[in-house]
């Protein structure tokens, strides 16, 4: 119900002829306000302070003057080509075959460039054989445009030129004629890079070239060096299979550096009723684990019995249901015959010599052109390391790794401060090129020359898409200077490629197009340029040698 009250504000409202009720009615206020007060002269508004009206016109004005400013645009002058280049067309993107291979990403890659900026990484469809193109890859041309890059050399953490650095080294060098120095590297796989490593030990001969592989393969090399006496890592088709029993390997992961999921893939597609079957024995849930067929828990000792099982050994400690799957894996390896594989992911090397053994005969596992994008042996790397603690290694050259970060035994940071000369290639300043004596700012992949050979016969180029943006040198232009191998290291590698893998007739600017070519050409690896002997660290004698006898 509406309320009809009225209220009164004095008793002057009885009388509605009253004057008082009759200003109430036209003025605002009771009272007059005293705009004399704040106003001053009102004609000329002198000794005034600032009212509200006149406030609000003035965050008006200042509102409309920033919005009209605002819409002004800056003025960018445009500076035509004198002479427009043929390859460059404003608008339209360029295509460079090159290949990324950073000691743990090994892959043919496209690069999509405007107006000479690199802005997209895909895969080179021409390479057969040419590695993943993972999120990391993708990823990798944002850390070229990365501002806290290496921006040139370092000689005692202080900016220097080239040749200051060259004369240092070099004089470095020849006082350390009879001390033990090591050169560190990542894994190349590069054919040019290791001629040039055998040259520069040619000139220093107490320089030892040892290959360390932060995340390490070195159990998988031991074998299957062992067995085939190739220092490399077997490779597998997937699309193939059609029983895959994984022991521990995340094989759709980072297992050996990937790669594997494109054939996987292909597999698992429906054919007449007919996909391949996926077992997985594992102890921590894997991406491979996720989407395996039938998942098996196992912790790594079940792991080597289920090996030892699968081979046609004596499995003991096994729970029943273990066992009882391992049995069905078995009855499924043997119907599929050669085109059943077993993998492994256990570091131990008569583990990983178990599964070669198993899969002899497979179709999916190819040994003839294995992969080679790694070479390190874990007891050379511990030699290594431990070389510099008690100080029996005098010397040390690290090239694309940081051991101070990854080496397990914190005495190496402090003995690493020691050394009589250490020089670290780096394109950030991390923990290890924060305490060298020296540091030679690298390049991008993307600003770079050169080659690998990632998997045995196939051969790629490495070329810059765009000129370097800060002043940087490749380790092999170094190289090439210090044992005066020529002017730079791209005359170097088109020689190379000339009077080897290109002597069947190929072109060298065809060769730079397509970015890959097939070869049967025999050429140097980072194995020929170490100088350790790799021992299996567990006999693998007993062991059957057919997966035909073991589950026979």
């Amino acid at each position: 119900m509406a309320s009809n009250k009225k209220y009164w504000k004095s008793v002057e409202e009885l009388d509605e002829n009253s004057s008082i009720v009759e200003a109430l009615r036209e003025n605002e206020f009771v009272e007059p306000i005293p705009t004399d007060e704040f106003l001053g002269d009102k004609e000329t508004l002198e000794a005034s302070s600032t009212t509200r009206r006149d406030f609000l016109k003035y965050v008006g004005f200042t509102t409309a003057a920033a919005s009209l400013a605002a819409c002004e645009g800056p003025v960018i002058k445009s500076i035509p080509y004198v002479v427009a280049p043929d390859e460059i067309v404003p608008g339209v993107a360029n295509y460079y075959a090159t290949t990324i291979a950073n000691g743990f990403d090994f892959a043919n890659v496209l690069v999509k460039t405007r107006e000479g900026r690199p802005i997209k990484i895909e895969r080179n469809d021409l390479a057969k054989h040419g590695g993943s193109v993972n999120a990391r890859v993708h990823a990798s041309v944002l850390s070229m445009y990365d501002n806290y890059r290496l921006a040139g050399p370092k000689v005692g953490q202080a900016d220097a030129s080239w040749e200051d650095l060259e004369s240092e080294f070099v004089s470095k060098m020849g006082a350390m004629a009879g001390s033990d120095v090591v050169l560190l590297t990542q894994t190349f796989a590069s054919p040019s890079t290791s001629k040039l490593i055998s040259e520069f030990q040619a000139k220093y001969p107490n320089v030892r070239h040892v290959v360390y592989d932060t995340v390490s393969s070195s159990e998988a090399l031991d074998a299957f060096q062992n067995k085939y006496n190739t220092r490399a890592l077997a490779d597998y088709d997937f699309s193939k299979a059609e029983v895959i029993i994984s022991v521990g390997a995340d094989f759709l992961g980072d297992w050996q550096g990937g790669g594997y999921e494109a054939g996987y893939a292909k597999g698992r597609v429906p054919k007449n009723g007919k996909m391949s079957k996926h077992i997985q024995f594992e102890a921590n849930m894997t991406l491979s684990g996720a989407n395996a067929d039938i998942r098996v828990p196992a912790n790594a000792k079940q792991q080597m019995e289920v090996l030892k099982a699968l081979t046609g050994g004596t499995a003991s400690g096994l729970p029943e249901h273990i066992a009882a799957e391992v049995q069905k894996a078995k009855a499924h390896l043997k119907k599929a015959g050669a085109n059943g594989v077993v993998i492994t992911g256990l570091q131990d090397v008569a583990a990983q010599t178990m599964a070669l053994d198993c899969n002899e005969g497979s179709a999916v596992m190819d040994t003839d052109r294995p992969k080679m994008t790694a070479m390190a042996s874990n007891a050379e790397v511990n030699n290594v390391m431990n070389g510099v603690i008690n100080g029996s290694v005098k010397g040390l050259i690290t090239v694309g790794v940081n051991p101070v970060y990854s080496f397990p035994n914190p005495a190496f940071a402090e003995a690493y401060k020691n050394l009589d000369l250490s020089l670290a290639f780096a394109m950030k300043e991390d923990e290890t090129a924060s305490l060298a004596q020296m540091v030679a700012a690298t390049p991008h992949y993307l600003e770079s020359w050169g080659d690998a050979q990632i998997k045995k016969g196939s051969f790629s180029l490495m070329q810059p898409t765009i000129r370097p943006l800060f002043n940087t040198r490749q380790f092999q232009d170094c190289l090439v200077a210090w044992t005066d191998q020529g002017d730079s290291y791209y005359d170097y590698l088109k020689e190379m490629w000339s009077s080897t893998i290109l002597t069947d007739g190929g072109s060298w600017n065809q060769a730079l197009h397509d970015g890959v070519i097939e070869s049967a050409v025999e050429v140097s690896s980072d194995a020929d340029t170490t100088n350790g002997e790799v021992e299996a660290s567990t006999s693998n004698a007993g062991m059957s040698t057919s997966v035909q006898d073991g589950l026979e």
